[in-house]
This record gives C-alpha cells, sequence and structure tokens, in this order.
C-alpha cells in the first residue's frame, strides 16, 4: 500500500444497495466508484455503512484494497435520515470498535451525506486524523428549490455545524460551493470543488438499434427518464411536456427507477399520464442494474433531466457520456454540467412548455442531435473517474500536511 488509509462513511445507503431505489442514487455510485479507483491507486479503503434486513452486519472485500464494512446501529429497518439521527452515537461508537479490534487506525475519515458527516466529526475526535466531508444535496438547498420539500430543521442545523466542524469540504460544482458559503457561512478555503465522476468506459456510445433490439423497443423515438420517482425529480413536468408534442413526432417516454417504496407516486404519475390522453406512450421501467443503463441512454434520442435541484446531475453526465443530448432544467450543478446549446439545452422555466419545444426540437432533427451528442461525448473527457481520484488524493494530502486534531473519545 503506498496511499493512505481511509474510512469512507456512508451511514444511510450501502454501496451496495441496487440503484434507483428510495434511497440509492448518484451518491451511492460516487463512493462506490471513487473508492474502487483509490484502491486501485494504493489506498486502503472500508466503507463503513449500516447493516439493514437486506444487507446484514458483515465485511466483504470488494477487492484488493477495499471493503464494505456492514454495521449494526438500530434497527435493521429502513429509516427515514431524520429517524438515523438518533443512532449516529451507535453507528460511530461501532466504526471505533470495528477498528481497535483490528488494531488498525485511519490517515483520513471521508464522510458522504449529513449523518455520516457527524459520525464523522466523532471518530476525528477519536482518531486524531482529518475529516473531509461531502453532502450531495443540501437541506437549505432543497427546501428553497421545491415546496414538495421538507427537510426538517434538524438536518440544515446538523449541516451547519458539519461545516464549522470538517477540516475540508469537498463538492462538486462552484454553484455548490457558494451555496455553503452563502446559506452556511463555509470558509472558501476550507472548500476544494472537485466534478462527481464517470465510468467513460462504461458509458459510452454504443449501436442504436442494437440496443433498442436488446431492451425489446421498436424504432420509436424515445425520450428517457433516468433518477429516483420522487416530487423533486420533476417527472410530471416531463409527462406533462410529452403531451404537448405534435402528433408527427409521437414518442415513447421511458422512466427508468423506482422501487416499491415510490409505488404510490408511480401510480399518481400513471393517473396524469392516462389523464392527458398519452398512458399507452409512458412507460415506468422500475430500477434497472447500473450495468445495463448505457443500453437505456444509447436506445434513447433524448434524456430530459426535469429536476427542481440538482447538486451535480451524474444523469445528465452519464447520457453525455453515452453521445446523448440532455434537456435539462437550469438549476444547481446542472448548470455546469450541461453546456446550452453545445450539449443539450437548459430550460429556465420549471414547467413543460419550454421543455416541450426543446424536445420536439430534438426529436424531429436527427443532424442535431448527432452534432450535440459528438460534443457531449466530448466534453464529459474531464469526469473520468482516475481524474476524479487523483483530484480527491490532492485534498487528503493537504490536509493530512495540516497539524492534527488532538484525539479523544466518541
Amino acid at each position: 500500500m503506498t496511499g493512505p488509509r481511509v474510512a469512507v462513511l456512508s451511514m444511510h445507503t450501502s454501496p451496495m444497495a441496487r440503484i434507483g431505489g428510495a434511497k440509492a442514487g448518484g451518491l451511492n455510485v460516487y463512493v462506490r466508484e471513487l473508492s474502487l479507483r483509490l484502491a486501485r491507486m494504493g489506498c486502503a479503503v472500508d466503507i463503513f455503512t449500516r447493516a439493514t434486513s437486506d444487507l446484514p452486519a458483515g465485511v466483504t472485500e470488494i477487492e484488493p484494497g477495499l471493503r464494505v464494512v456492514h454495521l449494526r446501529a438500530g434497527p435493521a429497518d429502513a429509516l427515514l435520515p431524520e429517524q438515523l439521527h438518533a443512532y449516529v452515537e451507535e453507528f460511530a461508537g461501532a466504526i471505533a470498535a470495528f477498528a481497535a479490534g483490528e488494531g488498525a487506525g485511519y490517515d483520513v475519515i471521508h464522510s458522504h451525506y449529513w449523518l455520516a458527516g457527524l459520525a464523522g466529526a466523532a471518530l476525528r475526535g477519536v482518531w486524531g486524523c482529518p475529516h473531509v466531508t461531502m453532502f450531495h444535496t443540501l437541506g437549505e438547498v432543497k427546501n428553497r428549490a421545491s415546496l414538495s420539500e421538507s427537510e426538517p430543521p434538524l438536518r440544515i442545523e446538523a449541516e451547519g455545524r458539519i461545516v464549522a466542524e470538517a477540516d475540508g469540504v469537498i463538492c462538486a460544482t462552484e454553484h455548490e460551493k457558494s451555496m455553503l458559503v452563502h446559506f452556511y457561512g463555509a470558509e472558501p478555503e476550507k472548500i476544494s470543488v472537485v466534478p462527481l465522476g464517470v465510468d467513460v468506459e462504461r458509458f459510452r456510445p454504443l449501436d442504436k438499434e442494437a440496443a433498442r433490439r436488446e431492451l425489446g423497443f421498436k424504432d420509436e423515438k424515445i425520450v428517457l427518464f433516468v433518477g429516483r420517482i420522487e416530487p423533486l425529480k420533476g417527472v410530471d413536468i416531463l409527462i406533462n411536456a410529452a403531451a404537448m408534442l405534435e402528433s408527427d413526432v409521437e414518442c415513447s417516454v421511458l422512466i427508468v427507477g423506482g422501487d416499491e417504496s415510490s409505488q404510490a407516486r408511480v401510480d399518481e404519475l400513471q393517473d396524469l399520464a392516462s389523464g392527458l390522453g398519452i398512458g399507452h406512450r409512458v412507460a415506468f421501467v422500475g430500477a434497472v442494474d447500473h450495468d445495463k443503463l448505457p443500453l437505456f441512454y444509447n436506445a434513447a434520442d433524448v434524456c430530459v433531466v426535469p429536476s427542481h435541484y440538482e447538486s451535480f446531475g451524474l444523469v445528465a453526465v452519464e447520457a453525455m457520456a453515452c453521445g446523448v443530448p440532455v434537456v435539462a432544467s437550469r438549476v444547481g450543478g446542472l448548470t455546469g454540467t450541461v453546456k446550452d446549446g453545445e450539449t443539450g439545452y437548459l430550460i429556465p422555466w420549471l414547467c413543460p412548455e419550454p421543455f416541450a419545444e426543446r424536445i420536439e426540437m430534438l426529436l424531429e432533427n436527427e443532424s442535431l442531435r448527432k452534432s450535440l451528442g459528438e460534443v457531449a461525448r466530448d466534453a464529459v473527457s474531464r469526469y473520468g473517474w482516475d481524474k476524479v481520484a487523483a483530484r480527491v488524493l490532492e485534498v487528503y494530502a493537504s490536509l493530512r500536511a495540516r497539524p492534527e486534531p488532538v484525539a479523544g473519545g466518541v
């Protein structure tokens, strides 16, 4: 081992969870893929997460240098983040006990989301090593982005304390950095902007017809949505936009994502589509394996990201890596990942009419789709995971070069 020993904390969701469920999305992909690259660069990485009935307590070696450690903290049931808050201390104590049992320390703590950030703050005092945190989404920003969001004051207060106490904060975009400074009073010099990554070998252009045949789709135009099925993601905007398209560009709308916990929302959206007369054109695919996602992107003509808020916009980057143009909300990190008129289109209003206009423009113009897709593929090279991991290692090195915090107890 030539790199540091890293304790990665993701309390509320495991990197081994199936992507596309209620609480398994871009964060899970980030934790898993970044940790893989760090291990291949010589780091010893342990990912600590909470054991559940689906993923029981135990240690799983993913590959040399990378383990996932599921620890008991609270009941094995699926719990909401605000419910999990009561078990943060237990989670941090279980991590400390595991490390003590192995007789091994850590050189850096990298926490993800506010619950893990609280545990990381406690372990920083135990191990006397620097703590760098990532929020992925911010409660204050989510509440301001959509009336449907109601992140509790508990979370927002915790985020403020974590920002103040962490040795460093990594965020994906300059926009997120500005939000941390504006709403949480973060010190700008503590924040490192490192974009999220995409596997440019997995997510790459494939033969469209072959992708469609493998998935069983016909030769119709396909508009794709990928993500969790929740109000913040704006699926209703897409369905309303699809109902406004002219008949000569009739298309199928594929909605990938969701699990049994989101069935009530799926039912509402299906009712919306049926009421608009396009129920036969809207298909809810459910969650799919991450390895299969490139087929869906490549089968699509357009990928739509109508979110009320995105801290980065990983789906947009994955689609771009597959050479598919994106129509996205002009919000949050999407303003930096999608170049309006170059790799797709950014819509400044969260209403269906302008989405329908841009979707229709792309569906009617194959040469435009192709040219935007080619530029999009070229633009994502800077998001390769090796480049991202190298930048994160630089952050670790800069923090380790500072005087160590004083060790204490959980």
